[in-house]
């Protein structure tokens, strides 16, 4: 299996979530399946059906997650130099716009564009790998062609 490539954050984040699964929404669910049970006929017990899906889907997160932790890389951006890769802060301005944004270029599994973390998978991630401080890229996305100057590069 190909190892999945985390920030130590993203890394925290995963077992976190993993632990209140596992401790907290589990044992909650696992109670709510007992006390609809106790009303009866399940056939006909809405909560109960409710319940059980809820569990379901709790169970199937819990091993995804197992799962992510099991094959997690874990890198320290702060560990590294240079240009961009996996783990870099980057602070780009658009050239056609003059906005800057500034990105973190993370695993799949932490990325969020909101929160300005992105997928070392997607296309704009894809592009940016390798540039320099100075460089200029473009970049093809759904909504266009985009180009952008990479001002600043950071690993922290």
């Amino acid at each position: 299996m190909e190892k999945i490539p985390m920030t130590k954050s993203g890394h925290t984040a995963v077992e976190v979530e993993l632990k209140n699964l596992k401790t907290v929404e589990r044992p909650a669910i696992i109670a709510a399946i007992a006390e609809a049970r106790e009303h009866g006929d399940l056939s006909e017990n809405a909560e109960y059906h409710s319940a059980r899906e809820k569990h379901s889907f709790i169970e199937g997160r819990v091993k995804l997650l197992e799962g992510i932790l099991s094959l997690a890389a874990v890198i320290d951006p702060a560990t590294l130099n240079g240009t961009i890769k996996f783990g870099a802060t980057i602070t780009l301005v658009d050239e056609d716009t003059d906005e800057e944004k500034t990105w973190q270029i993370v695993g799949e599994h932490e990325a969020n564009v909101e929160a300005g973390l992105l997928n070392i998978k997607s296309p704009i991630a894809r592009a940016l790998i390798g540039k320099d401080e100075g460089d200029s890229v473009e970049v093809r996305t759904p909504g266009g062609s985009k180009s952008y100057e990479v001002l600043k590069i950071e690993y922290i």
